[in-house]
Formats: C-alpha cells, structure tokens, sequence
C-alpha cells in the first residue's frame, strides 16, 4: 500500500541545491502568485533558520517552510497541483516536531485567515487582532506545548542518544529501548516490513513486557494490519499468541493514514523517530522525557481515534 507520493525532508539553508529549492518555490507561491514584494519575502532570516522542503517521487520540489529562532513558523508555501494532499500538514508536523524536540514552550505563526481552518485542524489557535501584511488579511495563532516533568536543562542531561545512520543502527537502537522498557512500550508503523521488529531477540523483549505483570501494556499502531497478516509477519504471529497482552489498533483518519512516520516510545523517556518509515533517518535516545513527550502525546491522540485491528485475532472478533 502507498501512503503517499512525496516526502519531507529537513533543508540545509547552505547547501546550494536545497537553498536553491526553497527560494524557487518560494518566488513562485509568495511573489508571482501572491504578489509580494522581492524585498518583504527575503527577509535576512533563512540563515538562521530550521528548514523542511517537500519533494514529489521524483524528488522535484513541491513545499517548503521554516521555523525561525523568534519560535515562529513561516514561509508555509505549497505548489498549486499539489494543494489539498497532505503536503502542508506533513510539513507543518516536522515543525512543530522539531520546535518541540528543542524545548521551546510554544511556537506562533501568522496565519492568512483563508488558512486559519488548516491551522486549528493542527492544534493552533488565533490570538490577537487581524492584521494586514503583504496585502492580504492576517491573524496570529500558536500552539502551546504540554509541560514535561523533567526539566533539568538540556546541556546538563545525558540524554544517552543512538546513533540511526543505517539499517542496522536503527535496529540496535529498536533491540536497546525495548530492552530499557519496564512494561510499557507504543509503536507506530505505517508499514510492517519484514525487517522490523522480526528479530528473536526484539520479540522476546516484547514478549517480556507483554506478559510483565498488571502494568504491563503494549500498543501497536498499524496502517495496514492486513497487509502484515498476509505477510505473515513474525510480530503478527507473536500478537495471535498474546492477545490479551498486545493491542493492534487501525489509524482511520485521513490526517492519520497520511502520515508516515514511524516511533517506539518505552516507559522510561527512550524514543525512536523516523520522519519516514522507510528512509534511514531520524533520531533516538535512551532517556529523553523531553523530547519523548510530545511523541507519546501524539501517539496517544491519534490512538484514542483509532479502531481495534480485529482481523488480526482469530474467527475476527
């Protein structure tokens, strides 16, 4: 099953090709359609910015945005043929991932108002007067992130980070959290492969915690869970057997179903992300409640509206 036919990556503004991109796209949404001005759109930030370019199959641009060291996101920009297909909301999902991952309490943007639906469907809420910028009707909005309960400053914590450079790294790092977890762990998979979560060793630890005690709970999220079972997964198998113990369910929401990041949260602050289930890259950490939170909150959400991945158990019940 295809999730979808286009990534988002993390831009380097110095990098001549990915800097190239950006401004590309951004000359052509900001200035030749929106009319605003060389002068206003080039603003003597982007140096100093976080930035995330969306790119089609064929690694063609098609989005762009960026968060700024004001805790601003910005320069949310979309090619017209690809409106109204994830591409903005799986951009906007990095940055505030990514505001998040640095500790920040909120983030803002200024939101077209023709936008704002798009915004609150994201957790954003206006604030303040409308205003007029670059000729077109403006409101501000932010989001407020959660408290985390450790807050010993982040140059001070020994986070104990795992590298994720390969395949094999990302599974090391797989094997290691669930090997720290005390009986909790939440996965996200948009796609089963037969390489995860397979291993002898990666299912003992599952079965460990599955069968840990009354605290004891294992969360499996899976976009595709007939696909699995069709594959005969491993994992799968390991679930039929502790049906009581591993809960499946099936994201079904549009916004749900669209994304393709993939996670293993465990109970003492470790977490694995990739922004892309299938590319090698993203980040993981032994004990980083901080940046596991906002992880784990996600998760829960889009848990809670999710259905039970009945044909998994046997007769379908």
């Amino acid at each position: 099953m295809r999730l979808q036919d286009f990534h988002v990556e993390l831009a380097d503004w110095f990098n001549d090709d990915q800097r190239t991109a950006l401004l590309d796209l951004r000359e052509e949404v900001f200035i030749r359609e929106q009319g605003v001005s060389e002068q206003r759109e080039r603003d003597g930030l982007d140096g100093d910015c976080r930035h995330v370019l969306a790119r089609d199959e064929a690694g063609q641009p098609i989005g762009c945005g960026r968060l700024t060291p004001q805790h601003k996101i910005g320069r949310m920009a979309v090619l017209p043929s690809w409106r109204g297909r994830g591409v903005g909301a799986a951009m906007l999902r990095e940055l505030v991932a990514c505001a998040r991952s640095l500790g920040w309490p909120e983030v803002a943007l200024d939101a077209q108002v023709t936008a704002l639906g798009f915004y609150e469907r994201a957790g954003f809420t206006a604030y303040g007067e409308e205003f007029i910028d670059a000729d077109m009707a403006h409101v501000g909005m932010k989001l407020v992130f959660p408290p985390v309960p450790d807050a010993t400053p982040a140059a001070a914590r020994d986070t104990g980070r795992l590298p994720t450079g390969s395949r094999e790294e990302i599974a090391a790092a797989r094997l290691q959290l669930l090997a720290d977890a005390q009986h909790q762990v939440s996965i996200r998979l948009p796609l089963l492969d037969p390489g995860s979560y397979a291993d002898a060793a990666e299912l003992a630890e599952l079965r460990r915690l599955a069968t840990s005690g009354r605290r004891a709970r294992v969360r499996i999220l899976l976009h595709d869970p007939e696909a699995a079972l069709r594959q005969d997964h491993r994992l799968i198998a390991l679930v039929q057997r502790l049906t009581s113990a591993i809960e499946v369910r099936m994201p079904v929401e549009e916004s749900d179903l669209s994304e393709t990041s993939a996670c293993l949260l465990n109970d003492t602050g470790g977490y694995l992300f990739l922004p892309e289930a299938d590319r090698v890259r993203g980040r993981a950490a032994r004990h980083d409640r901080p940046a596991a939170a906002p992880l784990q909150q996600h998760f829960d959400e889009v848990w809670e509206r999710s259905v039970p991945a009945g044909m998994l158990h046997a007769l379908h019940l």
